[in-house]
């Protein structure tokens, strides 16, 4: 089994390189959608989270309001990790889990967007980084996301700079430009994922 982390910025394209693994035939395990299932309505992540933040971060159906939550603790360092204190033994917890079942020869990614902020890089075999400008990424979550510009630059601030994640890079997939490059570069990139896997 070769682990493989998968990283990038917000705004990078990291999801859309997770996307073209798995249809390579990657096992993915994302972080950010066990991060979503282990809040859901019923769960202990969110009771405990109602607990610490309160009933305004809830919906009116009983779900988690991220939006509300994410203006909470993106602007207050403490509150963030309280929060990530709550959610991310409950994500590993899960992802070992998904681990577990994946077959022996797989290639397992996996699509962690804080990994270089947690100091995850020694968890896994190859670190691959989806990298692109700040200000590309600025572009895409104001332009394809519709956040505000000032919304957009908290949530850049709150993560790793370029250069950090780039150290911990073992292999860099550059996304400035259009989907068809990056349906290029992902073919590299599997073919180096195999062969590392084969060597293994």
């Amino acid at each position: 089994m070769l682990k493989v982390g998968l990283t990038g910025g917000i705004g990078s394209g990291k999801s859309e390189v997770s996307r073209r693994l798995t249809s390579r035939g990657a096992v993915v395990i994302d972080a950010d959608k066990i991060a979503r299932e282990v809040v859901e309505p019923g769960t202990d992540g969110l009771t405990r989270i109602v607990g610490v933040f309160g009933e305004e971060v809830l919906r009116e159906d009983g779900s988690l309001n991220r939006e509300k939550l994410g203006s909470i603790v993106f602007a207050d360092s403490e509150k963030l990790a309280s929060l990530n204190a709550i959610v991310h033994p409950l994500v590993g917890a899960r992802v070992a889990e998904l681990q577990h079942q994946a077959d022996e020869d797989a290639i397992v990614v996996y699509d962690v967007p804080l990994l270089a902020e947690n100091g995850l890089a020694p968890m896994y075999d190859v670190v691959v980084v989806v990298d692109a400008a700040d200000e590309t990424r600025l572009a895409r979550l104001v332009g394809l996301r519709s956040m505000s510009e000032q919304d957009a630059r908290a949530r850049l601030a709150a993560q790793a700079t370029r250069e950090d994640r780039l150290k911990i890079a073992d292999l860099v997939v550059p996304n400035e430009g259009s989907l068809e490059d990056l349906e290029a570069r992902v073919d590299e990139l599997w073919a180096d994922l195999s062969a590392r896997a084969a060597a293994a």
